[in-house]
C-alpha cells in the first residue's frame, strides 16, 4: 500500500484509469472515534488528468495508507478466462472510450460463449440467452445497446457519433452486472453451499 504523502502513488487513477497519474495533495485533516480514539489522518487527491478527487486514510500522518476512495473496479475472480481479461482492459481503457466500449462488448461476447451459446452474431446469441430464461428481456435490451455502440466502432459507421467517456462506463456496468448474474452469484451460492452441507 502506497504511504499518505503529498503525491498519491497508484498504478492507475480509479476515475479515468489512466496509467501512473499525477495525483497531488489537495486538502487534508484527520479526524477521530466519538470517543476519542481510531484516529486516521486523511487526504485529498485530484488526478491531474481528469479532475477526479481520491480520499486516503492512514493511522499516522505519512504511515501506510489502510483506505482510499474510490478504491476502482475490482472484477471478481469468478469472471475469468477471456471474459474477465477483456473485461479488465475495459476498466483499463475507459480513457479512451471506443477502444472500452468494444473491450466491454467482447466481454459480453466470451461470457456467453462460455455459457454455451456459440452460433450466430453477438445478437443471436442474446436472443437465444433470453430465449432459455438465461438473461431476461431488459437485460437483453441492455445488451442490445452495447452491441450496437461497438458494432458501430468496429465497422467505422459514417452516422455513428463516436463513444464518450460515460458510454463507455454503460458498457462496464453493464459487463460488470452480467457477470455478476452469470458467474458470482451462481459461484457464491456454491460456497454458501457447500460450507452449509460440511
Amino acid at each position: 500500500m502506497p504511504k499518505l504523502n503529498n503525491q498519491l502513488e497508484l498504478n492507475r487513477c480509479p476515475h479515468c484509469s489512466v496509467d501512473n497519474p499525477n495525483l497531488p495533495l489537495v486538502w487534508l485533516t484527520n479526524t477521530n472515534s466519538h470517543s476519542g480514539g481510531s484516529q486516521r489522518f486523511w487526504r485529498v487527491y485530484a488526478c491531474a488528468s481528469c479532475g477526479g478527487l481520491i480520499t486516503a486514510a492512514a493511522v499516522k500522518d505519512g504511515g501506510d495508507i489502510i483506505e482510499y476512495y474510490p478504491s476502482g473496479l475490482v472484477i471478481d475472480e469468478s469472471i475469468s478466462g477471456t471474459a474477465g481479461e477483456y473485461l479488465k482492459q475495459a476498466t483499463d481503457t475507459i480513457y479512451a472510450p471506443a477502444g472500452s466500449v468494444m473491450l466491454s462488448a467482447s466481454s459480453v461476447d466470451a461470457m456467453l460463449k462460455e455459457k454455451g451459446y456459440l452460433k450466430g452474431s453477438l445478437y443471436a446469441r442474446i436472443n437465444s440467452a433470453v430465449e432459455d430464461h438465461l438473461i431476461t428481456e431488459e437485460m437483453a435490451r441492455w445488451a442490445h445497446d452495447i452491441r450496437l455502440d461497438a458494432n458501430d466502432q468496429r465497422h467505422a459507421d459514417t452516422q455513428a457519433q463516436l463513444p464518450t467517456d460515460s458510454d463507455a462506463r454503460k458498457c462496464i456496468d453493464f459487463a460488470m452486472a452480467l457477470g455478476q448474474f452469470l458467474f458470482v452469484l451462481p459461484a457464491r451460492v456454491e460456497r454458501g453451499l457447500a460450507e452449509a452441507e460440511g
